[in-house]
């Protein structure tokens, strides 16, 4: 577009200049047109809901370092976000809480190139600001009468959260009946952890288990810690979306937020660094 300008404007100074009269007008439009910027580009990301308070500074820091990029950021579970995008939503970068859903569109031939791990994550209880249930332990959990806020099966936080009471259940202080009476407590499951914030910090449940970083978004919540020996450990994928027509400008933005800019911003959220 901007060299057709430039091709138009030019023969019309061309034929200005042979009529015998002077156009200031196109010369200074074609020096206008030969030092626009080049064109800006809107990008699409999609994210899962565990990263959007860090992608509110990740998109101000972005931006700030490169003039003529944009931002665009829908946060939900990445289960939902995968098959939104399957589906043709235009999304030109994909931000998963897990590996299985980009990889999912590197399979399906979806996604330009492989996945790149960016950031890690554990997982920890919350309860409500002043924990009136007296959790003391994640074994609480399992506590006859103890509300649990999880979500809905697939969401990448109940996979680890499944994950996490496999790994546990062959622990004396849990016992292998944990997760049957983990699942008996809960009351409520929710679209994506932010949910579990939420109504955890409004105290419509006693616990939930949610990431570290999560954990740090809400003043209404506070933290019971599972030990690192007990814990899980959540690795996040991004990919490029084949169908984004700002491919360059997508993986460049990918590279950013994996390189040291990008992991220094996530950090200060309570992401880990990548498990590569």
């Amino acid at each position: 577009m901007r060299r057709r300008l430039l091709s138009v404007l030019l023969v019309a100074l061309a034929v200005s200049a042979c009529s015998g009269g002077s156009s200031p007008s196109v010369a200074t439009a074609v020096a206008s047109a030969a030092s626009s910027p080049a064109r800006a580009v809107e990008l699409q990301v999609y994210a899962a809901a565990s990263l959007t308070s860090a992608l509110d500074k990740v998109k101000t820091a972005y931006e700030a370092a490169n003039p003529g990029i944009t931002l665009t950021i829908s946060t939900d579970s990445s289960t939902a976000l995968e098959t939104k995008i399957e589906q043709g939503a235009p999304a030109d970068v994909l931000l998963s809480a897990d590996t299985a859903n980009p990889q999912k569109l590197v399979d399906k031939g979806l996604a330009s190139g492989s996945m790149t791990l960016f950031a890690g994550n554990k997982l920890t209880v919350i309860v409500p600001t002043g924990n009136p249930a007296g959790i003391a332990a994640p074994q609480d959990l399992a506590r006859a009468g103890v509300k649990v806020i999880a979500c809905t099966d697939g969401v990448p936080i109940q996979k680890y959260t499944a994950l996490w009471l496999d790994k546990v259940k062959a622990l004396p202080a849990y016992g292998a009946d944990f997760p049957a009476r983990y699942a008996a407590n809960v009351v409520s499951r929710e679209d994506n952890v932010s949910g579990i914030v939420t109504k955890v910090g409004l105290g419509e449940g006693d616990a939930g288990v949610v990431y570290v970083s999560d954990a740090k978004t809400s003043d209404k919540v506070a933290t019971i810690d599972i030990p690192d020996a007990e814990n899980v450990s959540a690795s996040y994928g991004g990919v490029v979306v084949k169908a984004s027509p700002n491919q360059s400008a997508a993986a460049a933005f990918l590279g950013w937020l994996a390189g040291p800019d990008g992991q220094a911003i996530l950090a200060t959220f309570g992401f880990l660094a990548p498990s590569r």
